[in-house]
């Protein structure tokens, strides 16, 4: 019997660049990431959201910094990703979880506006990061990148085609990405969460969350933001370094769900 190599399931000093820190999966992400020993970049367009993420991995005795970003400006983000390697000497994981939610049929009056704002933020600025980190992955020793993207880029719910659209090219953009990077050892993989209890999902009440948790997943309950922080991490870990191009459910058995 050959005897396992060893691979290092640790990100312990690792720089960690989390888009959407304020809040929800953000925020996990980045406190989790904290936890496990990493120098977090915390970035979100909301000041007092990030504030508390802050404030609540500090209180664990953890590192972390804060950078206002509004991930669909091109030049704050080269800004601001400039400035976390400056701070904290490269970038080595990068966590694109940004995110907004605009449902809107297709023949709204206003459906031109928030279909160029969902794939600004959804999307495009998934392209933004990555090119503006990719000089400070290319030196690190575990490059990795985990785009967010959804169960509505493995199917479609009615109303809401610019979000599922937006979150189909994050499964395409990651797919081709780690194509394009894999010879470099960079691996690239995507997210895709299913009922979670987040902000996006707050306005729906709890009988209507149980009500479509017990028809549509197979574990019966909305998952909570954590559980997907820690499916990112492990995408993230030194040892992952043979994944790459993957489209991650964390649905609690949604996508396999028939019946």
């Amino acid at each position: 019997m050959t005897d396992l190599t060893e691979f290092s399931r640790s990100i312990d000093g690792l720089v960690a660049f989390v888009t959407g820190a304020a809040s929800g999966m953000g925020r996990a992400t980045a406190k989790v990431f904290a936890n496990a020993g990493a120098k977090v970049a915390a970035c979100d367009v909301n000041a007092e959201g990030l504030e508390e993420t802050i404030a609540a991995i500090r209180a664990a005795g953890k590192e972390a910094q804060a950078w206002h970003l509004d991930v669909s400006d091109q030049g704050e983000v080269a800004t601001v990703i400039e400035a976390v390697a400056a701070h904290y000497g490269g970038i080595d994981l990068l966590i694109n979880n940004a995110g907004i939610s605009r449902p809107t049929p297709i023949d709204a009056e206003d459906y031109g506006e928030k279909w160029q704002q969902t794939i600004a933020v959804l999307l495009s600025a998934h392209t933004f990061t990555v090119r503006a980190a990719l000089p400070y992955l290319r030196k690190s020793r575990s490059p990795r990148i985990v785009n967010i993207a959804s169960t509505e880029g493995l199917g479609a719910t009615p109303g809401s085609s610019p979000y599922s659209a937006a979150k189909h090219g994050v499964i395409g953009l990651t797919r081709s990405l780690a194509v394009e990077l894999g010879k470099e050892g960079i691996t690239v993989n995507a997210i895709c969460p299913g009922p979670i209890n987040t902000g996006m999902t707050e306005a729906i009440n709890d009988e209507h969350k149980q009500i479509y948790a017990r028809r549509r997943t197979a574990l019966r309950r909305y998952g909570e933001p954590e559980e997907v922080a820690q499916m990112t991490l492990s995408l993230c870990l030194p040892a992952a370094s043979f994944v790459t191009g993957i489209a991650l459910p964390v649905d609690g058995g949604l996508t396999i769900r028939r019946a």
